[in-house]
């Protein structure tokens, strides 16, 4: 009986041996045209060889993963495809990062080896709810968004008729306990706390929280104010753009906020624009020069300024806080002040006021206006 042939993008058993001061690993694997042609990668130890082989028909699946799409084929060379396609569109390069890690920390590691015919509602939703279980609704809900669109994919080339991604139980990403902010008194008791904590002055940690508790701008935008986006005469600054980091490029600048309702004008509190006023003056920074520099001139890392928050707030006594909690805490005081949700949203810049009411203006806070309101049932 004949040996049944390699199934189409698989391969061999490695094959390592020592080749002079290095080490030579190969194996055959069977191409998406149905040809069989040998791979090999050096490397100076055996592992070193055996990892680079891995890593060549990894890479090697992902070129090929152009190939005609039926039910036998894998998924992870469906998952490839797409992505080829998805990456190739006008894509901001936060989303393609989460989307390229979904793939290859979530779905490719556990799904990958399925073929297509063998995804089943069941089999998504488990995938989909064990994710929640572990990392939360919001990582969960965008592996759904991944692997609906790959699955898409696959019934464009009519590989199956349904996508079974859409059956799947619903993902919650609400909040399970309700949005945390400071008070006004806890907020000017941090701000007053910063500015004795030489570890947060050393890192220029004060002015940066302070402007976002007067403005209620994301980190990332925080770190991407320039001083061209500064009018100190109208107390205005323009938002017009997010620090990201690019895998292999750095940190940049990306000329567009995280949504269309991010870029906005927002008008400074008297208090803020004498501060970056004062910092102007002190700085003597060009107009495309950041707002607030890293230690180092540069521009602010969001996730390591982030961290340092973090740990400035630990000093302070409020170590349940993150630096989400300075726009939860703008949100909030507005909201305490009588703003409308559509009012508070335009300054976060969020597309839905719904997003703000759920996510960021914090609950149980009594409310004067409510007794004032009532006051009229004891007049008999």
């Amino acid at each position: 009986m004949a040996r049944p042939a390699m199934p189409i993008g698989c391969h061999g058993k490695f094959r390592t041996y020592p080749a002079g001061n290095q080490f030579r690993s190969r194996c055959k694997v069977r191409d998406f045209d149905g040809v069989i042609r040998e791979v090999q990668r050096v490397g100076r130890s055996k592992l070193a060889a055996e990892t680079a082989l891995s890593e060549a028909l990894r890479d090697r699946a992902r070129i090929d993963a152009h190939a005609e799409i039926t039910a036998d084929t894998k998924l992870a060379a469906v998952a490839e495809s797409w992505y080829a396609g998805f990456s190739r569109k006008d894509r901001s390069p936060t989303t393609l990062a989460a989307y390229r890690d979904r793939l290859d920390k979530q779905i490719i590691p556990a799904l990958g080896n399925i073929r297509v015919r063998e995804l089943t509602v069941g089999l998504a939703d488990r995938h989909l709810q064990a994710i929640e279980t572990k990392h939360g609704g919001a990582l969960a809900k965008q592996t759904k968004t991944v692997l609906g669109q790959v699955c898409a994919l696959a019934v464009r080339h009519d590989a199956i008729t349904t996508n079974p991604v859409r059956q799947v139980s619903p993902i919650s990403t609400k909040p399970k306990r309700p949005p945390r902010a400071l008070d006004e008194t806890q907020a000017l008791q941090l701000l007053a706390l910063l500015s004795y904590d030489n570890r947060a002055i050393a890192r220029d940690l004060p002015p940066m929280i302070a402007a976002m508790l007067g403005t209620g701008l994301r980190i990332g935008e925080a770190s991407a104010l320039v001083w061209d986006a500064v009018d100190l005469d109208a107390r205005t600054v323009d938002i017009r753009g997010t620090v990201i980091r690019e895998k292999g490029k750095g940190l940049r600048i990306k000329p567009e906020p995280k949504s269309e309702a991010g870029y906005r004008k927002l008008r400074l509190p008297t208090w803020c624009a004498q501060m970056l006023q004062i910092r102007s003056q002190t700085l003597s920074a060009g107009k495309d020069d950041p707002v607030f520099p890293s230690p180092l001139g540069n521009l602010r890392d969001p996730s390591n300024t982030a961290a340092d928050i973090k740990d400035a707030f630990e000093k302070a006594g409020v170590g349940w806080a993150t630096s989400h909690t300075l726009r939860k805490t703008t949100a909030s005081l507005l909201d305490s002040a009588g703003l409308s949700a559509r009012e508070i949203a335009d300054q976060l810049g969020h597309a839905h006021p719904s997003m703000t009411q759920d996510h960021y203006l914090a609950r149980n806070i009594a409310s004067h206006r409510a007794a004032d309101v009532l006051e009229s049932l004891g007049a008999t």
